[in-house]
C-alpha cells in the first residue's frame, strides 16, 4: 500500500470518525433539552430552537435518523481499519485483533464519550446548530428510518407501550416547579423568586395560619358608655373595626372607621348612627386555603373576614394585607399595642409576644418552628408542657432555646426566644 492511499484511508477514518461523534453529540444534546426553555425560544422566533422543536415532535424519528446514520458511519469505519490492518499486515489473527481494539477505542474516545459529554454540557448551541442537518438528514432516510419504526412500533405493542401519549400527559407537578423555580439562580431574581415560592405554597396554607386569633380581635362594644366609644374609635389604629354588642359572641357588623368621623365630631356620640354605618360581616370557614380566600376577597370585594369553625364559632379574623404579606412579605409597619409583636435585645435574644403566629416567626427570624399543630407561640409551648407553666420556665422547641418570661391566666404572655447555635 503507497503512501498516498494510506493517507487517503486514514483521512475517511477522521471524517468517519467525526461524523460518528456529530451523530452521538446530537442525540445526547436534544435529549438533553430543557422542553420548557426550548418552547419558549421557539416562540421567540430562535430558527434552531424551532428546528429541534420540530424534530423532538416525533423523538422515533429522530432517535431512528442518529442512530441508522451513526451506526453506519461506525461500522464503516470499523470495516475500513480492519481493511487497512489487513493492507499492512496480513490476515493474521494477531492483525486482525489489533484492528478491532483500536477501532474501539477511537469509537469509544473520539466518537462516544468526548461528544456525548459536549453534548449534555452546551445542549442548545450544539442541538440547535445540529438541528438544520438532522432535517434534511429525516428527509433523506426517512425510507430507512420508516421501515425500522414498524418494527419499533410491533414491539411497543406487544410490551403494550405508549410512548407518545405519556410524553403529551407529561406535566410538571407543583413541587417540581418549586424545584425549578429554586434552582434558576440568575435568571430570576431573588425577589420574584421568593414570591413565586410563596405564590406556590397558597394552596398548602390554610387562613388558621395567618389569621388574627380570637384573643387579639380588637372590638368595640355598641353597648358602653358613648363617650368609651368615642375615645375606642379616635385612638383605633386599624381602619376598620369589629362591632359587637356585649362580646365577640355577637358580632353585629364591620365598622369603617372612616364613615364614623362625622359621628366623633358632635358633642355626644350616637349609639345608632353608629349602627346605621356598619357593613354586613363577612365570614369564611376555618381551613379554607389562602389561595381560594384571595379569590373570595376579589370575587367579593371584601377585604376583612371572619374565620368560623364548623359550629360558627368565632375562631379569628383574616384581612386582604395578611393574605399579600404571605406573598411580598410584611409591608406596613405594626400598631404599637397590636399584640404579636417581636423586640430584638442587645443580647441576640427576641422578646417575642406569646400570640404570635408561628409562621411569622419562621419568616421573619429564620426560624423553623413546626407549623402543623398549633399556630401560635403560646399554643405551640402549651402543647409542648403538657401544662400550664410557669414564668422562668426554660425548654428546647425545634432546637431553639426558649425562656417563658410572663404568663396571663391560661396563655403564655411573653417569651424570650435565644437564637439558635
Amino acid at each position: 500500500m503507497s503512501d498516498d492511499s494510506l493517507g487517503l484511508l486514514i483521512g475517511v477514518l477522521i471524517f468517519f470518525l467525526l461524523l460518528s461523534g456529530y451523530f452521538s453529540a446530537s442525540e445526547t444534546a436534544m435529549m438533553a433539552l430543557d422542553r420548557y426553555r426550548l418552547k419558549a425560544q421557539a416562540a421567540q422566533g430562535h430558527r434552531g430552537a424551532r428546528l429541534a422543536l420540530q424534530l423532538l415532535g416525533k423523538t422515533e424519528e429522530l432517535l431512528g435518523v442518529v442512530l441508522i446514520g451513526n451506526n453506519l458511519v461506525n461500522a464503516a469505519a470499523t470495516a475500513l481499519v480492519t481493511f487497512i490492518a489487513v493492507r499492512l499486515f496480513g490476515q493474521s489473527e494477531l492483525a486482525l485483533t489489533l484492528a478491532t481494539l483500536s477501532v474501539t477505542f477511537l469509537i469509544v474516545v473520539f466518537s462516544e464519550i468526548t461528544p456525548k459529554v459536549i453534548g449534555a454540557t452546551y445542549p442548545e448551541p450544539v442541538a440547535y446548530a445540529s438541528s438544520y442537518v438532522l432535517v434534511i438528514l429525516r428527509r433523506v432516510l426517512y425510507p430507512a428510518v420508516w421501515f425500522v419504526n414498524l418494527f419499533v412500533k410491533l414491539l411497543f405493542k406487544l410490551m403494550r407501550l405508549k410512548p407518545d401519549s405519556q410524553q403529551a400527559d407529561r406535566h410538571l407537578g407543583v413541587e417540581e416547579l418549586r424545584t425549578l423555580v429554586s434552582e434558576s439562580g440568575k435568571f430570576i431574581p431573588a425577589t420574584h423568586r421568593l414570591l413565586l415560592l410563596n405564590l406556590l405554597s397558597l394552596e398548602d396554607i390554610t387562613v388558621d395560619d395567618v389569621m388574627v386569633p380570637r384573643q387579639q380581635i380588637e372590638f368595640i362594644d355598641l353597648t358602653e358608655d358613648p363617650e368609651r366609644l368615642a375615645g375606642q374609635i379616635a385612638t383605633s389604629h386599624h381602619t376598620r373595626i369589629l362591632a359587637c354588642e356585649g362580646s365577640l359572641d355577637h358580632v353585629i357588623g364591620i365598622l369603617h372607621v372612616r364613615r364614623a368621623l362625622p359621628s366623633l365630631a358632635t358633642e355626644k356620640l350616637d349609639p345608632e348612627a353608629l349602627r346605621q354605618a356598619l357593613q354586613e360581616p363577612y365570614y369564611v370557614p376555618s381551613g379554607a386555603p389562602l389561595f381560594t380566600q384571595l379569590r373570595q376577597f376579589q370575587n367579593n370585594r371584601q377585604r376583612l373576614a371572619l374565620v368560623v369553625d364548623e359550629y360558627g364559632e368565632l375562631q379569628g379574623l383574616v384581612t386582604l394585607e395578611d393574605l399579600l404579606e404571605e406573598l411580598v412579605g410584611e409591608f406596613t409597619t405594626q400598631a404599637p399595642a397590636q399584640a404579636g409583636w417581636i423586640r430584638p435585645q442587645e443580647d441576640g435574644s427576641w422578646l417575642v409576644e406569646g400570640g404570635t403566629l408561628l409562621r411569622r416567626l419562621n419568616r421573619q427570624l429564620g426560624l423553623d418552628f413546626p407549623l402543623e399543630g398549633p399556630k401560635t407561640l403560646s399554643g405551640l409551648l402549651l402543647e409542648q408542657l403538657e401544662d400550664i407553666p410557669e414564668a422562668g420556665v426554660s425548654l428546647k422547641v425545634a432546637g431553639i432555646p426558649v425562656e417563658i418570661v410572663q404568663t396571663q391566666g391560661r396563655a403564655v404572655k411573653i417569651v424570650k426566644l435565644m437564637p439558635p447555635r
